[in-house]
């Protein structure tokens, strides 16, 4: 199993881990802070390496309990330990895309009676799909998600269990649910969200596409 250091440290930007399988280009270690993907949260990218040994990470993947890092090249099978290091701008704004999904989520489902479908965030923009409900207009949801962005909300996790992975993640006052992926510890982290398209998917759902200032 592949400790995930990622769900109880998402500032953790370098670690040091043993190598546990080696096959080809695909690395698998006893412990990462290497996001892996999933709930539309692309995975991380970065390095490996210990002293002249380098590789670029160009994916990470889950495997059941075991976290997969593909290489850009292989490296020698004697290597036992290497150290990581994650591409931090990429990380940071996947964070502040998250919480910034999660806060517009709220809003639409709690203030605005929409059905969330799901969200996918790509580079420097990301969408969330929904099925509209109520009475809204894509100004009065800007406005009212920079609202509560602003208001300085503290971003905890809580675990269910002890010792165990699920969580949950709570924005201050504004709700939680259970989330794997990587969040800013603060709401003041993600600036302002600009909503840049609205269009309808069909007769009941829409998409909203958002960058942040």
């Amino acid at each position: 199993m592949t400790e995930e250091l990622f769900l109880r440290d998402a500032y953790l930007k370098e670690f040091e881990a043993r190598v546990v399988d080696l096959r080809g280009r695909e690395v698998v270690l006893d412990r990462t802070a290497f996001y892996p993907g999933g709930e539309g949260q692309p995975p991380d990218r970065g390095m490996l390496g210990i002293g002249p040994v380098r590789a670029a990470v160009v994916d990470v993947r889950r495997e059941w309990s075991e976290i997969v890092h593909v290489l850009d090249r292989p490296i020698p099978r004697t290597v036992s330990e290497l150290r990581g290091e994650l591409d931090w701008e990429r990380r940071y704004s996947h964070m502040r895309y998250r919480t910034a999904l999660y806060v517009l989520s709220a809003v639409l489902s709690r203030e605005f009676e929409a059905r969330i479908e799901g969200g996918r965030i790509r580079a420097g923009w990301a969408r969330l799909d929904f099925s509209p409900r109520g009475r809204w207009t894509v100004e009065m949801v800007e406005e009212r998600t920079n609202e509560v962005l602003a208001e300085d909300r503290p971003v905890r996790v809580r675990w269910l269990r002890r010792g165990d992975v699920a969580r949950m993640v709570e924005v201050e006052g504004f709700g939680a649910r259970a989330d794997g992926g990587t969040h800013v510890a603060n709401t003041r982290e993600v600036g302002r969200v600009e909503i840049t398209s609205c269009r309808s998917k069909g007769t009941r759902a829409g998409r909203l596409e958002f960058v942040l200032g």
